[in-house]
């Protein structure tokens, strides 16, 4: 569960104590996120063999994306608390792969962070309204908020890219 929505089709990777799921709404391709198992508000809840699985984690998915989607760097993000802009009451690390060409912030690199800032505060709606408080297994459009770069993502299409990615850990 991400917070209290079930994300298990949405899952390529897993440990004990972590896991990452592919993004509801990618603000770039390959945007996803690396959570703990345990759901916990703040990245202090976490206990020192927690935030070492979700660390390792960040960084083996974070290698695995930036490799599958052909990039040259990472933005990794994490917003601690709510006053931080964290909208879903569970610790969770945005991992986007970026690229020096061709990549949609190249001509200023920090508009990234209001884009992420965005797509956070509107997390926890588009969950609801994407999976009805629960996993959906039907493939219709999800709703999208006005950021018209970002294109829709159906469940099938998540899933798609979740099986896809499994298979680089199967290496």
């Amino acid at each position: 569960f991400f917070s209290t929505i079930e994300v298990t089709r949405q899952a390529f990777y897993r440990t004990a104590l972590s896991y990452a799921i592919v993004n509801l709404k990618p603000i770039v391709p390959g945007h996803v996120l690396v959570i703990p198992t345990r759901p916990v508000q703040r990245l202090a809840d976490l206990d020192a063999s927690e935030l070492s699985s979700l660390i390792t984690s960040v960084q083996k998915v974070g290698s695995v994306i930036e490799r599958a989607y052909g990039a040259d760097a990472l933005t990794i993000a994490c917003q601690d608390g709510k006053a931080a802009g964290q909208s879903v009451p569970h610790v969770h690390f945005h991992l986007l792969p970026r690229k020096l060409q061709g990549d949609r912030f190249q001509e200023n690199n920090d508009e990234v962070y209001p884009a992420l800032e965005r797509s956070e505060g509107s997390l926890p709606r588009d969950l609801q309204s994407a999976t009805g408080g629960k996993l959906s297994v039907d493939s219709a459009p999800i709703k999208m908020d006005a950021d018209e770069e970002r294109k829709p993502r159906t469940m099938e299409e998540m899933v798609k890219e979740a099986e896809w990615l499994k298979t680089f850990f199967e290496q």
